[in-house]
């Protein structure tokens, strides 16, 4: 039975792709009646009083509303020891922000009728079947035990991060240690693996709690990409392109970055122990920072792709659309909204839901924060985030290549000069 607040959120949803559904974003330059234009023009001494006070080496930010770019900005360096300036069309890994398009991807197939969101994922990778649960774990040694799973981990257990898969390297620290035994990786950096092999690798492994019963960060999405392989026959690289990227004239997003776009990459830092900022080096946390670069064959769907704050505004804007954009149907209007809509029993944080693909923010969510209930949005390992706020036809973000920040309130203070520059 759905509950009022469903309800409401599904007829707002409808109005809000009836009325969006053909816009595409337009960069004139035109003002609109419904921004505070000196408002908006906050945001410079906001980002350029980090960049001078040496918190965080370059920005770009980008804010689109009712379809019309209204701001989209680079602030200080790509590349902080050559003096190299930001630009608003640099480059960005974009780790996690990855996974929506992946999501987007499965439901490109659901939407052909070529998977359930209840089909078991042994269906399409036999090595998921009879799942097993983490019961006791000894650290010392790295044994554990397990008891039966009592239902298969489905696709919409993955899509909703349900499934009771753990992250490699960032995940708990028993999920860790039977990962690492495993020789999986979180996917950033990984080159030269098979993903449907490492996928195959990870069926075998227990998972860390009941599928459906909690939510829990990992590498669900990356068995999604494994699974769009499977079923299309092509590379997930192939397969976003044919289906995403180029429909939707992504020209900047990449899993392998082309030579003649290397110059827009972004450099990344991160803090020593004085919190003072400092390149990523090669072997920083086992990854190097120029795997874009790097020719590979390993397509994670969680955390693979890099790409600009354009593209991706872009692709948010064919969400909320509805799933076109600019004459091209990607997603119907019907996943569209299942993809938009709450699909937890549970607030997953405490005050958001989750959809399948991005977090949903609720009524509890958006008591104490700027972005309207049923905003979707999520972010990235390196430091991008982003939000589409379907109530103000709103898609905004920041993005940096720095982890971790000691300042981070950075992109929380971004989002309230964006708000506020709203009349």
């Amino acid at each position: 039975m759905k509950t009022f607040y469903q309800i409401v959120l599904l007829i707002f949803l409808s109005n809000v792709f009836s009325c969006s559904n053909a816009q595409t974003i337009k960069t004139s330059g035109a003002q609109l009646a419904s921004v505070d234009y000196k408002r908006l023009a906050n945001i410079d001494t906001l980002i350029n009083g980090y960049v001078s006070r040496d918190w965080v080496k370059g920005v770009v930010t980008i804010v689109v509303k009712d379809g019309q770019v209204v701001q989209n900005k680079a602030y200080g360096y790509s590349d902080a020891e050559t003096k190299k300036l930001m630009q608003p069309n640099s480059i960005f890994r974009i780790a996690s922000q990855t996974k929506a398009i992946v999501s987007t991807g499965i439901l490109i197939l659901y939407d052909e009728g070529k998977l359930s969101l209840y089909d078991p994922v042994s269906k399409y990778i036999p090595e998921f079947a009879h799942e097993t649960v983490l019961d006791s774990f000894h650290m010392s040694d790295t044994t554990y035990t397990t008891v039966p799973a009592k239902r298969d981990i489905t696709i919409k257990d993955l899509l909703t991060h349900t499934s009771g898969i753990d992250y490699p390297e960032i995940g708990t620290d028993k999920m860790k240690a039977i990962y690492a035994k495993a020789g999986l990786r979180a996917g950033m950096g990984v080159i030269n693996d098979n993903l449907i092999d490492d996928m195959k690798k990870l069926g075998k492994l227990p998972l860390a709690f009941q599928p459906g019963e909690q939510w829990r960060y990992g590498l669900s999405i990356d068995v999604l990409g494994a699974v769009i392989e499977v079923i299309s026959g092509e590379s997930l690289e192939e397969f976003l392109h044919k289906n995403i990227f180029e429909p939707l004239g992504m020209k900047d997003t990449w899993f392998n970055l082309p030579q003649n776009e290397y110059d827009r990459l972004t450099t990344v830092y991160t803090e020593d122990s004085l919190h003072h900022i400092i390149p990523w080096s090669k072997t920083h946390l086992n990854i190097d920072p120029d795997y874009p670069k790097i020719t590979h064959q390993y397509f994670s769907g969680g955390a693979g792709l890099s790409s600009t704050a354009f593209d991706y505004a872009v692709f948010l804007q064919m969400i909320m659309n509805g799933g076109t954009y600019n004459g091209k149907t990607i997603l119907s209007k019907r996943t569209t909204e299942m993809m938009l809509h709450p699909q937890l029993d549970f607030l997953f944080n405490g005050k958001n839901n989750f959809g399948l693909g991005f977090e949903i923010v609720t009524d509890k969510g958006s008591a104490d924060g700027s972005r309207n209930a049923g905003t979707f949005d999520w972010g990235g390992y390196f430091g991008t985030t982003y939000w589409a706020d379907p109530k103000e036809h709103l898609i905004c973000l920041i993005m940096t290549q720095q982890t971790p920040n000691s300042h981070y309130q950075l992109s929380s203070q971004f989002e309230q000069l964006v708000y506020a520059s709203l009349k």
